[in-house]
């Protein structure tokens, strides 16, 4: 049963990039195609959370946490994306591409589509595992969730307050969290994802899987696709504002500033 469930959310998420990539298309407004990722990764670890064969209790809370998120990220992009917000990165992507663009979207979004099932792979190792429930690290992994879903959530609210404000045309946020790292909502992003390999951990030599979605994650959002494109984007558009705040906040994970003094955009 749980092969064949797997089958069937590889198929689903692939079609789901598909429909992305056909509203984006249409609409020529990337962030839909974060929401129906969000949407589809949601959907896909609720469905293993519900099947897999894991003990009640354990599939329940797994379940839980991962709607939670799902629900928290798609509505968080989505509501941005209706007011017209677009995603600097796939604005860069698209110029890059040029007369390909069409193609190489949809092909890059599959490449999505496979990155969503590694992380589904970890929710449904985690939901399996048939460990009586709660262990120690079961309790440890619900409160990385939550510190992970309250913390990104938090930075999320605060980036919005500051781009609602006069100062966000010309200057940078360092508004609460974002005091502290350039890039506070994904830290808490990849901690979310840390909390399925302490779901997983168990005597199955299977369970070692679940550390790809946070490995991954790292990789993406710090390497890859996260903050090189975005940190591109604001040093073009800020340019020795954004390099002084390079200067004096880590790029991801939080930590003591550098020195430097306060900013415009700062809030009191």
């Amino acid at each position: 049963m749980d092969g064949r469930l797997l089958v069937v959310i590889a198929i689903g998420l692939s079609l789901a990039m598909a429909a992305a990539w056909y509203v984006q298309r249409v609409t020529r407004r990337s962030g839909w195609i974060d929401t129906v990722w969000s949407c589809a990764v949601g959907f896909g670890g609720a469905a293993t959370a519900m099947y897999s064969a894991g003990p009640f209790q354990r599939r329940l809370c797994v379940l839980i946490i991962i709607v939670a998120w799902g629900a928290r990220l798609a509505s968080h992009i989505g509501l941005r994306t209706g007011v017209g917000m677009e995603d600097p990165r796939y604005a860069s992507l698209m110029e890059q591409w040029g007369d390909n663009a069409a193609l190489r979207l949809f092909l890059f979004l599959q490449l999505q589509a496979a990155a969503a099932f590694v992380l589904i792979l970890s929710v449904h190792l985690a939901a399996a595992n048939g460990a009586g429930y709660p262990r120690l690290l079961d309790i440890v992994a619900m409160l990385v969730a939550m510190a992970a879903l309250v913390g990104e959530a938090v930075s999320d609210a605060q980036l919005a307050r500051f781009r609602r404000s006069q100062q966000s045309a010309t200057e940078v946020c360092e508004a609460g969290l974002w005091r502290y790292s350039r890039h506070p909502n994904y830290f808490f992003e990849w901690l979310f994802w840390c909390c399925w390999p302490l779901f997983a951990v168990s005597a199955s030599h299977w369970s070692w899987l679940s550390a790809l979605a946070p490995i991954m994650m790292y990789w993406l959002l710090v390497h890859v696709s996260g903050i090189p494109p975005l940190e591109e984007h604001m040093l073009h558009s800020r340019g020795e504002k954004f390099r002084a705040l390079q200067r004096r906040v880590n790029a991801f994970f939080p930590g003591p500033r550098k020195g430097g003094v306060r900013t415009s955009g700062d809030f009191p």
